[in-house]
């Protein structure tokens, strides 16, 4: 007690002169060794202020005074008195509570005072008066970055522990100006529940520590760690990523092919493998890895020496999808302490299957990531069977009922469970086969609804027999009743059931029915027939046309048969061109009517369910012909008062009013075909005007247009080498491209001419172009633009005497065969073997 409370007997510092109380001896009686020292707890409790030489506490504010102040740390504080611990020099000094001005309260240990030096008159010690705090100056603190040198260990058994009060240490270091410092921390200097590592980037505070001046750094906070190269075994492969076992911890990490460097066809499962770990959205991945040399990285170490035991649990045959434990094995040892080591399906070395009871030699392999044991290299003992009294054999499974063993894979199509003849058999189609429904009643109800099978009569030795086919089994187009087909007969093993297969079309039923019709459409290999009654449209392949395709054109007649395909969608079959005249009996009346298209046909709009186009009525034959001929028609003025009018005007005009309809046609609507188009391979667009005439076509005596011809007319926007384009609307395109051999008369057509064209589509490519151009007018000829005023005035404005203008010199004089100047003596063409 009387060491803690002891104060130091150095003076004041030489600089400050001390106070004429304050003894300047040790020979001072009240400095003696030999003098009985007060306890100091019963000198401050009697401390009596007004003994002092300046008569009590009379501090000043702001730290200024009549006497010179020092500055000190609450180093202790009780309940009425403490001590300070000096800054300018080693003393400690007591101080009395009432000493201080201000709130008590708010003093605490480690605050900053400034005070006073005075002596106490019963002691003649020195002690603090007038005791101020000073408020610490708040300056902006400065973060360092730097990194880790010595990190704090983690585990403190194996090495020398702290002196007591003390924490384990780190350092730290950061560069100043070219120069290294290096600071101490401890684990509370570190923000949040981080542990650093040797060569982590971080970033902290310098602090002074008050009492021993020894700056260390606190507030640490990790910026990036440090880039570690860990090792491990690529364990699987897929197609542009994979996964690495890792050798530091039992654990599996992905990595993308584009972070292996090397040759990616030379990497496979098993190779050793180094790698840096990084963080990505929020998953370690392993980034830049590298090929190791084989055996570089190890994750046990198998003991050189065999031990035995027991099997006391097996491997399961089947695995249950629960069961996690890659080691559901396990082996019992009998050491010191009986222990069971676990095993897995690849750690038994010969191929007996082993049974509970069994005595086993084996190795045991350790992990260097998590140290488990495990039981290795399995052998089954020889005096084994002799515990059990059982007989194994080799490569064999056991088990009470049947089942299959030595299971080899065979080439498909080796087993069949149906025979087929080699012979082919002739017969005749009596019931044809349907295809199966698609569409079932319920997703989760059944297979779909198989179809029905067709029939096929045939002879076999004179007999007349049937058999069964289906459409699975045909071979090319599907055949009709009365169709003659070839097939051979197949056979089930298990219930002798026959059917037909590998059917093969020979021949069609002459005496099918034959229908006529016109081509509507040509593609690349197939094409459409418009039907008799101009309302449908057939599909044909090519390879059903008998003749050559080239010389197949739009608007031929053709004959054919119908024959239901897959799907059950009919198609023409055996389509021949023909001469025979389709519709005999066609009326078409003799007024034209001016019209737009409604709708183009199915060719020209694939989009449209409907065959037909059809075609609107705008304005009838009398008032749509042009100008000049209703002139023509109309009787001068001097024809009213003719006393004899020709006889055959009067007929005219009375025919021409039998003629003309007496119900108006304006707004009727006219279905039209292929038939109706005056030129077949026109391409009508909807909206285009048309002049049209009616008629009666087909067995149904539909009037529909016919003899339609466009009204098209447009400007020509540019022609350019071979090619050029008209200003004219044609589906999604606003220029319709033409050639310069479909001009007529071989006119040079010039941008803004006004011509007449027809439309054509090209079937393969889809787009239209513009085909028989005429041209109707010319258009204006191009102006050629004046010569700019700039241009005229500077032309003016030149002299000969102007050095700047522009000169034409003249090297050398022309002159004529005659010597004269220029030309003059006309050429003539030179005639062979004559010399003028």
């Amino acid at each position: 007690m009387a060491n803690l409370c002891s104060v130091s007997s150095d003076t004041v510092p030489p600089s400050a002169p001390p106070p004429q109380s304050l003894p300047l001896s040790s020979t001072t009686p009240s400095w003696s060794k030999k003098q009985k020292r007060t306890p100091l707890y019963q000198r401050s409790m009697s401390f009596d202020p007004n003994l002092l030489h300046n008569n009590g506490h009379n501090g000043y504010p702001n730290g200024t005074s009549a006497a010179l102040r020092e500055t000190g740390i609450i180093e202790k504080l009780l309940a009425s008195y403490g001590f300070i611990q000096c800054s300018e020099r080693q003393a400690r000094l007591f101080f009395h509570c009432s000493q201080y001005n201000g709130n008590l309260q708010e003093l605490k240990v480690g605050d900053d005072v400034e005070f006073e030096v005075s002596s106490d008159r019963r002691t003649g010690k020195p002690i603090a008066v007038k005791l101020v705090k000073i408020k610490p100056e708040i300056l902006p603190e400065e973060r360092i970055t730097g990194q880790v040198v010595c990190a704090v260990p983690h585990n403190l058994e194996s090495k020398s522990p702290a002196a007591p009060g003390q924490s384990p240490s780190g350092s730290v270091c950061y560069e100043r100006n070219g120069e290294v410092f290096y600071l101490t921390y401890t684990p509370d200097d570190v923000d949040g529940n981080c542990h650093l590592e040797t060569g982590d980037k971080i970033n902290f505070i310098i602090d002074t520590n008050k009492h021993t001046g020894a700056v260390s750094a606190r507030n640490i906070k990790l910026l990036k760690k440090k880039q570690m190269r860990c090792q491990g075994v690529v364990c699987a492969m897929k197609e542009a990523f994979g996964f690495i076992e890792r050798g530091d911890v039992v654990k599996e990490i992905f990595f993308h092919y584009s972070e292996f460097k090397g040759d990616l066809e030379a990497l496979q499962p098993g190779d050793d493998v180094e790698f840096t770990i990084k963080d990505r959205n929020g998953k370690e991945v392993a980034t830049d890895v590298r090929l190791l040399p084989q055996g570089t990285v190890i994750f046990e170490d198998i003991s050189i020496e065999y031990f035995e035991g027991v099997v006391t649990k097996v491997i399961p045959k089947l695995s249950n999808k629960s069961q996690n434990d890659p080691l559901p094995g396990r082996i019992k040892v009998d050491f010191v302490i009986p222990k069971e080591l676990p095993f897995g399906d690849k750690d038994t070395k010969s191929k007996v299957t082993l049974l509970e009871g069994d005595h086993v030699r084996f190795n045991i392999s350790t992990d260097r990531r998590d140290k488990l044991e495990r039981a290795t290299n399995i052998e089954v003992l020889s005096d084994s069977f002799g515990f059990t009294d059982e007989s194994r054999e080799m490569d064999m499974l056991s088990s009470q009922r049947n089942h299959a063993i030595r299971i080899k894979k065979l080439p498909k199509g080796t087993v069949s469970f149906q025979t087929q003849s080699d012979n082919c058999f002739v017969g005749t189609i009596e019931k044809e086969a349907t295809l199966s429904s698609p569409k079932a009643s319920s997703p989760n109800k059944g297979k779909e609804k198989e179809g029905e099978e067709g029939i096929i009569s045939y002879e076999d030795c004179g007999v007349k027999l049937t058999i069964p086919y289906h459409t699975k089994d045909l071979e090319g187009s599907s055949p009709q009743i009365g169709d003659k087909v070839e097939f051979s007969i197949c056979e089930v093993k298990r219930t002798g059931f026959q059917s037909a297969v590998s059917l093969k079309l020979l021949g069609r039923n002459s005496s099918g029915k034959r229908y006529l019709g016109y081509v509507a459409t040509l593609k690349d290999n197939f094409g459409f027939i418009e039907t008799s009654n101009h309302d449908k449209e057939i599909f044909f392949h090519y390879s059903e046309y008998c003749g050559d395709v080239d010389g197949l054109n739009l608007g031929d007649v053709v004959e054919y048969n119908l024959s239901k395909g897959k799907g059950n969608k009919i198609s023409a079959e055996r389509v021949n061109k023909t001469n025979a005249v389709v519709d005999p009996d066609c009326e078409i009346d003799d007024p034209v009517y001016w019209g737009k298209v409604v709708r183009p046909l199915r060719s020209v709009d694939p989009t449209q369910n409907e065959y037909q186009g059809l075609i609107e009525i705008t304005e009838e034959a009398e008032n749509q012909k042009p100008t000049e001929e209703k002139a023509e028609e109309t009787p001068d003025a001097d024809a009213d008062t003719d006393p004899d009018p020709d006889p055959a005007a009067e007929s005219g005009t009375e025919i021409s009013k039998q003629e003309t309809p007496s119900v108006s046609m304006m707004g009727q609507v006219f279905p039209f075909g292929i038939v109706g188009m005056a030129n077949k391979s026109d391409c009508l667009q909807k909206g285009e005007t048309v002049k049209f005439q009616l008629g009666i076509f087909g067995q149904n005596k539909l009037t529909m247009a016919c003899n339609i011809e466009p009204l098209r007319r447009g400007t020509v926007e540019c022609v350019k080498d071979q090619f050029g384009f008209i200003n004219y609307e044609v589906g999604d395109s606003k220029k319709l491209f033409f050639h310069v051999k479909e001009v007529q008369d071989g006119v040079e057509l010039q941008a803004g001419d006004e011509v007449e064209f027809s439309v054509i589509l090209n079937q393969r490519t889809g787009k239209c172009s513009a085909c028989n151009v005429w041209r109707v007018c010319e258009g204006p000829k191009a102006v050629a633009a004046p010569r700019p005023d700039r241009l005229v005035n500077r032309l003016k404005s030149i002299t000969l005497d102007d050095a700047s203008a522009p000169r034409l010199m003249v090297v050398r004089q022309p002159k004529g065969p005659d010597n004269t100047n220029g030309f003059g003596v006309e050429r003539k063409i030179r005639q062979a073997g004559v010399i003028d």
